[in-house]
């Protein structure tokens, strides 16, 4: 039983939620214990109904049902679009756990386009990919090409976190490839560059070790595909930036046959 001051907690941080305008939730109890301890830890003001709401928020008042079918996703002819009909998605258990939909960022006519795992703690919290320690090296690692993080796009193959970072599980990606595949369609990339031995494997349905899909180019729905180091990896093992940068030359050369 919840003492008095842990029910005013919750009542508290339902009342966020609400003025969120979020209006149904799954609360595990583990959630509901940590939640509990946010609203504790970082009491937040009631946010009055007339001031705006953030960038997150207006995307999950704009999702729509979370019930629909692959035809729902092939129908789609803008990212925006697309967006609004799988952000509510709960197809899934991840649906059920995640604090924020990670749907992807960047250009959406980009020639390139970078794609992970999945997100991560920094980016279920803020609703962007890529935008912890990882993101920040990826993106000093676009800048080294000469090109800047709005010119790419960025995404992961699994739109929410799952557990503790573990790796996908094969309903999960059976759920959210054909989400990936039509932001694929849309923005019709040059170069698709997989983050990781994980993304790489996944989306080339292959045991092959990430050694052995390094430096080729391999093919992805019609789009040349390209794998290289996550950059968390990098940031443990620092003595594979120099292989990986080999790859983001042929990135880019494969892009536009610059030679960096």
């Amino acid at each position: 039983m919840m003492n008095r001051s842990e029910k005013e907690r919750l009542a508290d941080f339902v009342s966020q939620r609400i003025e969120m305008g979020e209006t149904e939730w799954y609360l595990s109890p583990d959630f509901i214990h940590s939640s509990i301890g946010r609203v504790n830890e970082s009491p937040v003001s009631p946010v009055k109904k007339s001031a705006a709401r953030s960038d997150s928020e207006m995307k999950k008042a704009a999702c729509v049902e979370p019930s629909f079918g692959n035809g729902s996703i092939t129908a789609q002819k803008s990212l925006e679009d697309l967006e609004k009909t799988v952000c509510g998605c709960v197809r899934c258990s991840l649906g059920r756990t995640r604090t924020n939909f990670v749907f992807g960022d960047g250009n959406p006519d980009a020639d390139i386009m970078f794609i992970g795992e999945a997100p991560g703690a920094d980016e279920d919290a803020q609703g962007m990919p890529f935008v912890g320690r990882a993101g920040q090296l990826l993106t000093r690692m676009i800048e080294a090409m000469k090109l800047r993080r709005e010119d790419v796009y960025i995404g992961n193959i699994l739109k929410c976190r799952p557990p503790n970072n573990r790796d996908p599980k094969p309903e999960e990606i059976e759920m959210c490839e054909p989400i990936l595949l039509r932001q694929i369609e849309i923005i019709r990339p040059a170069v698709i560059c997989a983050l990781g031995r994980i993304s790489g494997q996944t989306l080339l349905r292959t045991k092959s070790n990430l050694a052995s899909l390094r430096g080729k180019i391999h093919d992805y729905h019609g789009v040349k595909f390209i794998v290289t180091y996550h950059p968390a990896a990098l940031l443990r093992n620092p003595h594979w930036k120099k292989p990986a940068w080999d790859d983001l030359r042929l990135v880019r050369r494969e892009y536009d046959g610059l030679e960096l």
